[in-house]
């Protein structure tokens, strides 16, 4: 289902018992990061602070900040609906059509996919305030954790267009407010946000840059997903809410943004400035180093006539995010079966932060399969930043961490069964002698065969027979234990 606004989702999450209202007065210095943080590690509802200090605005935070909510964000019952979906999908592939009448079957399908591209509207609700002498003053934005360099826009969807192609690009990245009118952008290497500065560098042109804040929460969630170069997020986002995003167009630079944002900012980056940006509490669970990054120079905010900011915070998880990545988890997973039919299940712990840690499960039928595993995953996208990858075979639970150490420590050898690879990191990587550079780890703790020299036999499993399971289940009450 698709949600007209912000404001339509948070009167869903009411409607389920997912939100609470905050009306007593909070400081978005600190206070808030404490509050949400104590209701994040006891999985606690949406929070919605309607009385912040030195805005009209009210803040909403931890709205993805569960497995049901953020499956709720999506339209979906669960996370795993929509995977199913992509792999119907992808299973066309194997279905082409051969005659006639099952071509204009398809057909369909295929004005389906068409209906979901983005569509311009001239009028919309994040126009409606238009501040051509802007102020970020107006924002109720987070000071997160006292170690941060300042206040920092954290739930933004950044947008830019590939200067040499004309390709829009929406991504992620926390903007640190400087003054009224400036703030970092914190665009990471490995990002296309960054490779779109990079070429706008090259040709010594500033690049236009609006942020929006809000509207639909599956927008919000495409603009982290981890979508191939030249893809636009608002294509997912679309496929996501079975519906189009409309845009309309900024009032001072050439980019469309989303109609029912809560509020846009629209401006420049200039290719030759710089300035140091951080530290910032990141969701690593330390603070992510200061360093030099371009700065954005705000020209124009519109919002609506009575916006909500939304916002996020990031440390040591659980926190809000940690359901963003099973988000993506969950839906990109049929696209690397398709790509490694060998793999059953993935899971990213959280206690990896999503990129630090991968455990994968497989069907095992060849002497060498969990290192080709390991080494096609380093190949694929965002997977060249997991640290450490751990292979076990189809019948494991990867979702089941305890199960998962269970297969390493008793099925590795730490000789025979481990890889160590040198390739790229995330940028928030502290651990690496280098920065975004560094060695990776591979754990093969599948079933050993002969041929993977492991001349002996391989025991079994201690599993008990199901007779005796369905018997003592049904004898389990005359037994008298609770």
């Amino acid at each position: 289902m698709a949600y007209k606004d912000l404001g339509e989702f948070i009167s869903k999450l009411e409607k389920e018992g997912e939100l609470v209202r905050i009306k007593t007065l909070v400081d978005p210095e600190l206070e808030i990061t404490e509050i949400t943080d104590r209701v994040s590690k006891m999985h606690g509802p949406a929070l919605l602070f309607e009385n912040v200090r030195g805005s009209s605005m009210p803040v909403l935070i931890n709205a993805f900040g569960s497995e049901k909510r953020m499956a709720m964000s999506l339209g979906a019952e669960n996370l795993d609906d929509i995977g199913k979906e992509i792999s119907d999908w992808l299973a066309l592939k194997d279905n082409l059509p051969s005659s006639m009448m099952e071509k204009l079957k398809m057909l369909p399908k295929l004005a389906e996919l068409s209906s979901l591209m983005p569509r311009t509207v001239k009028k919309a609700p994040c126009q409606e305030i238009v501040q051509m002498e802007p102020s970020l003053d107006i924002l109720p934005v987070l000071k997160c954790w006292p170690g941060d360099a300042g206040r920092f826009i954290t739930l933004p969807q950044v947008y830019t267009r590939d200067p040499v192609t004309g390709q829009r690009n929406a991504g992620m990245y926390r903007l640190q407010v400087f003054d009224q009118q400036t703030t970092g952008m914190h665009w990471h290497t490995h990002h296309d946000g960054a490779e779109n500065y990079r070429k706008s560098q090259a040709a010594g042109q500033p690049i236009e840059v609006a942020v929006a804040l809000g509207g639909d929460p599956a927008v919000t969630y495409s603009a982290t997903a981890p979508l191939p170069p030249g893809i636009d997020e608002l294509i997912l986002a679309g496929f996501l809410r079975k519906k189009p995003v409309e845009t309309v167009r900024c009032k001072t630079i050439d980019l469309e943004v989303p109609a029912d944002a809560e509020i846009i900012i629209e401006g420049f980056v200039d290719p030759s400035e710089r300035r140091i940006e951080g530290p910032f509490g990141d969701h690593t669970g330390y603070y992510s180093l200061a360093d030099e990054y371009p700065v954005f120079h705000v020209k124009c905010i519109t919002h609506r006539k009575n916006p909500i900011y939304p916002a996020t915070i990031v440390g040591k998880p659980p926190q809000e995010d940690c359901y963003m990545a099973l988000a993506t988890e969950r839906i990109f997973l049929p696209l690397l079966k398709f790509q490694l039919p060998e793999i059953v299940d993935m899971h990213l712990p959280m206690e990896g932060v999503f990129h630090n840690c991968v455990f994968v499960s497989i069907k095992k039928t060849f002497p060498g399969q969990a290192k080709k595993i390991m080494s096609s995953l380093w190949g694929t996208g965002q997977m060249m930043f997991a640290k450490f990858i751990i292979v076990v075979d189809e019948d494991v639970n990867v979702m089941d961490a305890s199960e998962v150490m269970w297969r390493v420590f008793n099925n590795v050898d730490p000789k025979r069964d481990t890889m160590i690879v040198e390739g790229p990191l995330d940028v928030l990587d502290h651990s690496a002698p280098l920065a975004l550079v560094g060695s990776k780890m591979g754990f093969d703790a599948t079933r050993k065969l002969m041929a993977e020299g492991h001349p002996r036999q391989w025991p079994e499993d201690i599993v008990m027979s199901q007779d005796i399971i369905t018997m003592v289940t049904e004898k389990w009450r005359d037994y008298g234990i609770e």
